[in-house]
Formats: structure tokens, sequence, C-alpha cells
């Protein structure tokens, strides 16, 4: 079952700059028409997120990593989660901004976007396993040659790994 146990209560968070991403009630027509145009079908745990908000700023936004990436060295960052239809930030035109406007490689759907303001974006990597499989969720660096750094087998682990940025200390050292 997709997101067994999952408390979606304060996922979101409340504020007029979150609801502006919110592209209303998912709907089949919606789910239909984004994945004609991107091509990819869409992860049920993704779709099943999208009916709690289609799309907006969510409260927990750092995901721990391995390795270093563009934003720390021991996590990444997202501002807000793309939501389906019409509304700002949405996967169908934020994709085809990354893909066709800023040179991002055509491995699948931008689904978050980062603090860089596009420099780096969070991304459902479908080369593993084609069009219609569960795509792996990764971070694309813009800034060092479209490097991409795996975050996680499915977009329900990327979900749940999410922690809020009061994890991380921030403070530059100041040594």
């Amino acid at each position: 079952m997709v997101f067994d146990g999952f408390d979606f209560t304060g996922f979101w968070e409340e504020s007029a700059y979150s609801k502006k991403f919110d592209g209303g009630p998912l709907t089949p027509e919606k789910i239909a028409s984004a994945e004609a145009a991107l091509g990819y079908k869409l992860p049920a745990s993704y779709l099943h997120l999208l009916k709690t908000r289609n799309g907006g700023v969510p409260v927990n936004r750092c995901f721990p990593t391995g390795e270093p990436t563009s934003w720390a060295d021991d996590h990444t960052a997202i501002e807000t989660i793309f939501g389906v239809g019409k509304a700002a930030g949405n996967i169908v035109d934020e994709t085809r901004l990354m893909v066709e406007e800023w040179g991002y490689p055509a491995i699948g759907i931008a689904i978050c976007d980062c603090p860089s303001a596009g420099h780096d974006e969070i991304f459902l990597d479908y080369r593993a396993c084609g069009p219609q499989g569960e795509p792996k969720v990764v971070h694309v660096d813009q800034e060092d040659d479209y490097c991409i750094t795996p975050l996680a087998d499915t977009f329900e682990e990327f979900i749940r790994g999410l922690v809020n940025d009061s994890e991380f200390d921030f403070e530059e050292d100041k040594d």
C-alpha cells in the first residue's frame, strides 16, 4: 500500500506562497494530459501525494545524502514540489523549461525546484526503468556539468526521507 502509515497532517506549508503552486483537485484528465505531454507514467506514490495537495511547499525540505551536493556536504534542499495542471510550477512546464531551455538531461520529469533558482533540480529518473516503470529520484546539478546524484529508489522513499532544515547546522565554520 502506498504511503502506508504515513501521516500527511502538517506536510504542506500553509501560506499564500505555497498555495500558488496548488494545481487544484487532481483529476484523471490532468493526469492523462501530463503523462501524454511528458511521455512517462507518473508513479502511484507521486499521485497519492498530489491528492493531498496538487503541488506546493512542504514543511520539511531537506533530503540527507551520502555525498556532497551543490547545496551542502550532507544533504540537498528543495523549495517546492511541482503539481499537475496549470498552477505555477507544474511538472510539464518545469520539465520542458529545464530540458529544452536550461539543457538538463532528458532523463525524466522535473518534480522539485531547489533554492538555487534553477541551477539544480530534483528529477524522477526513468533511465533504468523505462517510461512506464518506477523511477528513481535524483538531484541534477547544472553547475557541475549536470552531475546526477541518486537520492532515493522511489518517490515515496524520497518523501519519507525529507527532514526539516533544523536537522542541519547551517553556520559556517568560523575557524
